[in-house]
């Protein structure tokens, strides 16, 4: 579904993503991991069209996107939600969700957009909040509503960026349970995590970053024992 090809992004002298080389396939949840200063989120800025990179290619269901601004990717169907959740405070949380529902497919009607948005709010158990202003959101509900958006863009790709972030044990586990009902509706997922038992209940798959490259990829298990992965990023204990 998604391919990213040798990838490289550079700030002045700084190299945040060399070289770097991924795919996703069709119905998969597929975690990167790695240190801070990794270059995941500058790959997941690459991926959804914020950042353009300075070599390399990013190829969607065959086609090359890699110079596609970020409303062309969402219109093929790349979704994105943010660590840091921006909402448009101002509105109410059914009406977050119509922004994302009515921009998100070029030609959908109002009607068909309340029926995507209806559909969301239930998914997302948000439906009680609907016509509350997002301003008054906790964090949980903020980070349901960050997901929501994106999930009533109607993707085939959902880009997660640490959307557990903050979250205590049992919310974290309602939202490992919502990503996989996304994936279970046929949307296939790349996400951040640095909570590693997360990582390992929900990616089928694990890249790990470190420096800006791709140092391993795999299954959890026996990416947890690459020894690079473990000086890297996870430790002996792992």
């Amino acid at each position: 579904m998604l391919k990213v090809q040798k990838l490289t992004k550079r700030f002045g002298g700084l190299v945040a993503v060399h070289d770097a080389s991924l795919e996703v396939r069709p119905g998969e949840i597929l975690a990167v991991i790695g240190p801070n200063g990794a270059g995941k989120s500058t790959l997941l800025n690459l991926v959804s069209g914020l950042l353009r990179p300075d070599a390399g290619r990013i190829l969607f269901e065959g086609r090359e996107i890699t110079r596609l601004s970020p409303e062309a990717r969402a219109h093929l169907g790349i979704g994105r939600a943010f660590q840091i959740v921006q909402p448009f405070p101002e509105m109410t949380v059914r009406e977050n969700l119509m922004v994302g529902a009515l921009f998100g497919k070029p030609g959908t009607t109002l009607a068909e957009a309340e029926r995507v948005v209806a559909a969301v709010l239930e998914q997302t158990s948000l439906a009680d909040k609907a016509d509350h202003p997002a301003s008054g959101l906790t964090l949980v509900e903020d980070k349901r509503l960050e997901l929501a958006r994106a999930l009533a863009t109607r993707p085939k790709l959902l880009l997660l960026d640490e959307v557990m972030a903050g979250l205590r044990p049992k919310e974290a586990q309602e939202a490992m349970h919502l990503v996989r009902s996304v994936r279970k509706a046929g949307t296939s997922v790349l996400f951040i995590e640095h909570v590693m038992p997360v990582v390992k209940a929900l990616a089928d798959r694990v890249v790990v970053m470190d420096h800006g490259e791709v140092i391993a990829e795999g299954p959890y298990e026996r990416v947890a024992q690459n020894p690079r992965v473990r000086a890297a990023y996870l430790g002996r204990s792992a």
